[in-house]
Order: structure tokens, then sequence, then C-alpha cells
């Protein structure tokens, strides 16, 4: 594995200049926004967007559009982050399992007190707790969990 790659044993994405940037944090914002008003926005072409849009995708910079859930109104009235502690180098068959659950929404190896850290959502507490207790510790591999209760979320879109 070179120097230039990542910690994920991945190859390092392309060099992103300031417009790729701008035009990064404007598909944050709305990803259904139109090639023409992200290339109006940031002052290029539209076939310069578009081909700049294109080669984020194809290299993975950008890994796909997606809508921001009001997960309360969509029926998902609990959310909570859960972190594990599991048996050492266990992580790949930890994570094959964990990508199956009901609810899963982010999922990360973690280093410093404990292993894994899931931001879940579930319908109601009744669903957190089966989730919890009947599933996840259920996972051989899952030696201890702490489930730390969400009371209100914020997402963070990068400013313009």
């Amino acid at each position: 594995m070179s120097a230039e790659q990542t910690s994920r044993g991945r190859e390092p994405g392309p060099e992103l200049d300031r417009v790729d940037r701008a035009i990064l944090r404007l598909l944050q914002q709305d990803g259904r926004a139109s090639v023409r008003s992200v290339a109006e926005r940031v002052h290029v072409s539209r076939a310069n967007a578009y081909a700049r849009i294109s080669r984020m995708t194809e290299t993975g910079v950008i890994r796909g559009f997606t809508a921001r859930v009001d997960h309360e109104r969509a029926g998902q009235g609990a959310s909570a982050y859960i972190t594990l502690k599991i048996v050492q180098n266990s992580w790949r068959a930890v994570r094959e399992q964990l990508v199956d659950l009901p609810g899963v929404a982010h999922m990360a190896l973690v280093g410093g007190e404990f292993d894994v850290l899931l931001l879940v959502h579930t319908a109601d507490n009744r669903a957190l707790r089966e989730l919890v207790l009947g599933r996840i510790q259920s996972i051989p591999q899952v030696l201890a969990t702490q489930t730390l209760i969400v009371f209100e979320e914020t997402d963070q879109v990068p400013p313009l």
C-alpha cells in the first residue's frame, strides 16, 4: 500500500479545488439542485459543472444523493447512539451482522473507550429496546453496549 493511500485502504480521490468544494457544499445543502443552478452559483459553465460532478461521482468523492429525513415524522420517534465494546479483531464479523439490523443509520469503528458507534432510528423505545437487548447484545463478539438516547437532533449542513 502506498503512502498516499488512506487508512481505509482506498486510493485517495482527485485533488479538489475551490470550485469542486463549492459544488460539494451546494449539493450537500440541496442534492436535487440542477446542474444549471449549481453552475450559476459557482460561476462556471453548465458543461464544466456537469463534468466536475460526474468526475467526483465516478471517483467516489460523491457517494450518492440522499434525502435528509425528519425521523419522527417518518415514524421513527426514537433515536439513539449506541456504543459497543467488541472482541479484539472482530470488527469485520460484527460489521456484517450490524449492517443487516433495521434502523441503523450510521456505523463507525472508532478509537477510545469503546470500539463501535452506531446511530439508530426506531419506531419507539420498545423497538429500540428490542434492537439493543435482543439483536445487538446477542452478537457473540459484542462484549458490552451503552445506549445514549437522542432528545433532539439538528442536521448540520455546510454553509455556503
